[in-house]
């Protein structure tokens, strides 16, 4: 079945009531998968695939993976030309919200069928009919420039890598309690430097939008969702490579420099040069004329960080494109090849 499609702003209004929904639903079908013959216990190799917005996802899970002493890895869904890139996993999880991206289902084809597990919004869908085991959001009705479908996978993602680590179901789901009112209470806080940055904005030719670690599955779909919903050439960059000359095209350019380590240097250096920049961080960070600061408590788990990150950058793609007059709904392109067909009825 295809998903239900609604508008960008009603997904974000939408979104904290549908990540409580997500976490429970996505507890209750782990709970198997947690046992101790289950496929998650002892998986010690995992590989995550994914593509567009799916593939940005995959950087949470490594990371929670890499906290517990798990080498996972992501791997993007059109560049596998073989499966020898599995040759090393126990697991291989295919990521894709609509369960329809062709790529992630042929690389997925590679794999021996108990080694294929998927998540996805919609089921049933080619992804999740394709693999053994499958975690599904629950058809959460989502924006075209995903909203309520991205920020659910992520929840779910780390659910699983949380799971892949030891955590009991307890502690999995206790991670999660609440997050309807934290993001609620996050998007009251953020609402008015965000929006002041958009109308800063106005005049940008493009975004760089700089992280590390998990950090990276916010600044790489906020690229994206950028030059979808406000059409400013985007690009997401890795925060040391950044420092190696890339930041050195800066002007007429919006910078959101997302971390608390060496990006806290880096927006300040940007600010002081002159350059418009977010700051998203839980450190205590002093805004002045080019420099603004989306503050997160310190206090949350990293993967309920991420999410309140990309809170921002879809807040902030919404209100730019609204400064520039952009119809968040309108494509310019309708690529008939980015999905597989719907079987039939």
């Amino acid at each position: 079945m295809p998903g239900v499609r609604i508008p960008y702003l009603d997904g974000r209004t939408g979104q904290s009531a549908a990540l409580e929904r997500i976490a429970s639903r996505v507890g209750d079908q782990l709970t198997g998968l947690a046992t101790p013959d289950g496929a998650l216990r002892g998986c010690a190799r995992p590989v995550f695939v994914g593509i567009g917005a799916s593939y940005a996802a995959l950087a949470l899970p490594v990371e929670v993976l890499a906290s517990g002493g798990v080498p996972g890895r992501r791997e993007l869904a059109g560049e596998i030309g073989s499966g020898v890139r599995f040759a090393d996993a126990d697991l291989v999880v295919g990521v894709s919200q609509s369960g329809r991206s062709p790529e992630t289902i042929d690389a997925l084809a590679m794999v021996p069928l108990n080694q294929r597990a998927a998540v996805v919004n919609v089921v049933p869908s080619g992804l999740a009919d394709s693999v053994a085991h499958a975690v599904d959001l629950g058809n959460e009705p989502d924006s075209y420039a995903s909203t309520i479908g991205y920020t659910g996978t992520l929840v779910a993602l780390s659910m699983l890598a949380r799971t892949m680590i030891g955590w009991t179901p307890a502690q999995v789901a206790a991670e999660w309690a609440g997050i309807g009112s934290t993001l609620d209470r996050h998007e009251i806080a953020m609402a008015a430097v965000v929006d002041e940055v958009a109308q800063r904005a106005h005049h940008v030719v493009a975004a760089d939008v700089v992280a590390s670690g998990a950090a990276r599955s916010t600044s790489e779909s906020g690229a994206l969702l950028l030059r979808e919903v406000c059409r400013v050439p985007s690009a997401a960059l890795v925060t040391r490579n950044y420092l190696h000359g890339e930041m050195e095209s800066a002007g007429a350019t919006l910078h959101v420099v997302i971390g608390d380590g060496r990006e806290l240097e880096l927006a300040r250096s940007l600010a002081r040069a002159g350059h418009l920049t977010l700051c998203i961080t839980t450190t205590a960070v002093e805004p002045d004329d080019h420099l603004h600061v989306a503050r997160i408590s310190e206090d949350l788990p990293v993967p309920v960080r991420t999410v309140l990150q990309t809170a921002v950058l879809q807040r902030l793609a919404g209100a730019l494109a609204a400064v520039r007059g952009v119809d968040i709904e309108e494509f310019v392109f309708d690529n008939t090849d980015t999905k597989v067909e719907e079987p039939a009825a």
